[in-house]
């Protein structure tokens, strides 16, 4: 069995984490930590989980980490790199936040707007996109795993961009997201009575971090900078993306790149040629599915993909990338049927 700690365990995608490895055929949880909550039980931070009988939420410092095999770290962003550089050196590490994401230390200040605090560790970070870089999780000790809408665009943009099929100066990416996304920590602009009755766009004008992604894995398939016009927009739901891509190119030879990328993968499904996804269809589960449509101009297409932001967006892909770090069947613990309705 491989033992595990979780760091930031009390946050949506800690407590996502912990209900996939409960499912884990060889994972197993040896620690929990949450600042915050250090010194509580896991049941009441989150009741639906009481059932598993967790260990106790502790702080960073109090975990034995002799008796870990495996750290995921599900911390905030500008929180993980600090916690990172201090951990054990033969530990390996999954991380969700976006603190070691960017290859380039000069683009994180950039975004992020504070220098990055280890970047001696940034060389050793593979970025975590599992369908696009198993060669090199494999026996990796820092894992950056992509961002959630990020993964969501770059599913669908990917394959027909490094098929040549989508011209990579006519992209437009819209997204919609659920309040998830942002985390659980309270935020005024996530209340019910503010969110529940609307949609809103936000990150305007190239101005998300998550542009910084786009730019970075889009340019390094093209070979040259790709800069897309991208705007996230949240709506009502708890869970799900939903990422809809205005493309040029023909829409039969972008259903078909897509088909032929995706075809031996576990948890990428792509939709006859005119079907379309949507995230109740995915949500709960480590699926993503993706459909084309033809404009009704010539040379033009839609391409749209749903995934779940807290599973195959965020913990899900976690899993998925740990299970190759550490040498075990890519999908285990991650047979998860979607909930519906």
């Amino acid at each position: 069995m491989t033992q595990i700690a979780i760091l930031g365990a009390s946050g949506y995608t800690g407590a996502e984490l912990v209900r996939i490895v409960a499912g884990h055929p060889t994972f197993r949880i040896a620690a929990l930590a949450a600042e915050r909550r250090a010194g509580m039980d896991m049941a009441e931070v989150y009741p639906h989980l009481r059932h598993l009988g967790l260990p106790p939420l502790v702080r960073i410092e109090e975990v034995e980490f002799d008796a870990v095999d495996l750290i995921f770290c599900a911390l905030p962003h500008a929180t993980s790199q600090e916690v990172i550089a201090g951990l054990p050196r033969d530990k390996p590490v999954v991380d969700l936040s976006a603190d070691f994401r960017l290859r380039d230390p000069a683009a994180y200040e950039r975004w992020y707007g504070h220098p990055h605090l280890a970047t001696d560790f940034q060389p050793e970070a593979v970025y975590g996109l599992t369908e696009f870089y198993r060669d090199e999780l494999a026996g990796a000790r820092l894992v950056a795993c992509t961002g959630c809408n990020v993964a969501a665009g770059l599913f669908a943009l990917l394959p027909p961009l490094m098929a040549g099929a989508i011209d990579p100066d006519e992209i437009v990416l819209d997204l919609k997201c659920g309040p998830s996304g942002a985390g659980r920590s309270a935020k005024e602009h996530l209340l019910l009575a503010e969110a529940g009755e609307g949609a809103s766009a936000y990150g305007l004008g190239g101005t998300h971090r998550h542009v910084a992604e786009f730019d970075q894995e889009l340019s390094r398939v093209v070979g040259r900078d790709v800069r897309i016009r991208f705007t996230p927009h949240l709506v009502p739901m708890n869970r799900g993306i939903l990422a809809t891509g205005y493309v040029s190119g023909d829409p039969e030879a972008i259903h078909a790149a897509l088909a032929d990328r995706y075809s031996q993968e576990p948890f990428l499904h792509v939709l006859p040629m005119g079907k379309v996804p949507a995230t109740q269809h995915v949500r709960g589960s480590n699926l993503v599915h993706v459909g084309v449509v033809a404009d009704r101009v010539p040379g033009r297409a839609t391409i749209v993909s749903a995934l779940d932001n807290l599973t195959k967006g965020s913990s899900g892909m976690a899993v998925q990338n740990a299970n190759i770090l550490m040498g075990v069947e890519e999908t285990a613990g991650l047979g998860l049927v979607p909930l519906f309705p």
